[in-house]
């Protein structure tokens, strides 16, 4: 892995990490096209370098922070389901982040739901009598954060899964997306925790002197990929929530289909994912 490699992972990552089009699905593919060997480092990359996405939110939602005591509460009882799940099935997931297979279906499975989101949870209109949800309650949070658990198959999006859970409790597509933003953080953050560790858990058992367990040049893309992802996910959160209230899902499923049809068509032809 190159510091260009780790440039254009980060550059895919803050694109998509808060489009319905699953970031990490895009990472896996976009390594496999550049020829990106699959290493304990790589996994660990494509997590860690979240954290620099998901400072974004905060950055662009500050003063949603700063509020009542609910907000926290509401926020733990949508991110505890997925913590569990990771917890059980930790070593499975891992085994998928490697099948690009997996991201082609479930990029094709995804689409096709969110050609019909729309249709399926129409927004209210408040002219006509229709009260748009934009706070889900305790309860509907944790309902949320179930249909989180659903993204730990690569190529389902994370953002997605989040967003229709929200979708499905009446809420507007607005409060379904920033909801979604905000369970991204303590979501991302545990997870990269979680690799940091079982990185170094790894290491030392393999007999790895891990008071350097990153070279320079390891620490150096981390910080890279971290700072890029940042910068881009940024301006993706702002474009992505006007366009999602104004526009629906439709593009996002129409676009999901479209490359997950195209990797589906190279794989089954045995053709080889590796351009560079």
């Amino acid at each position: 892995m190159t510091y260009w490699h780790a440039l254009l992972l980060a550059i895919v990552e803050g694109i998509t990490e808060f489009l319905p089009v699953s970031s990490t699905g895009h990472m896996i593919i976009a390594s496999a096209l550049l020829g990106i060997p699959v290493t304990p480092f790589f996994k660990l990359y494509l997590v860690v370098i979240q954290l620099g996405a998901i400072l974004s939110v905060f950055v662009v939602y500050y003063k949603r922070f700063f509020q009542s005591i609910d907000f926290y509460l509401k926020l733990l009882v949508a991110f505890l389901p997925i913590v569990l799940v990771g917890l059980l099935f930790k070593k499975h997931i891992d085994a998928l982040l490697e099948s690009v297979t997996t991201v082609a279906v479930m990029l094709v499975v995804g689409g096709i739901v969110l050609l019909f989101i729309d249709r399926w949870f129409p927004q209210e209109d408040p002219q006509e009598g229709g009260h748009p949800v934009t706070n889900p309650s305790f309860k509907e949070a944790l309902i949320i954060g179930l249909f989180q658990c659903l993204a730990v198959v690569p190529g389902t999006s994370r953002s997605a899964a989040t967003i229709i859970g929200g979708l499905t409790q009446k809420l507007t597509r607005k409060a379904a997306a920033e909801f979604a933003f905000f369970l991204a953080m303590p979501t991302m953050a545990a997870a990269a925790v979680k690799d940091i560790y079982d990185y170094y858990k790894d290491a030392k058992a393999a007999g790895v002197d891990v008071s350097h367990l990153f070279s320079g040049t390891e620490l150096k893309m981390l910080a890279l990929g971290n700072v890029v992802a940042f910068v881009v996910a940024l301006l993706a959160i702002r474009l992505f929530v006007g366009f999602v209230a104004k526009y629906g899902f439709r593009a996002f499923g129409i676009y999901r289909i479209v490359a997950g049809g195209i990797l589906l068509i190279m794989l089954a032809l045995k053709l080889p994912l590796n351009l560079v």
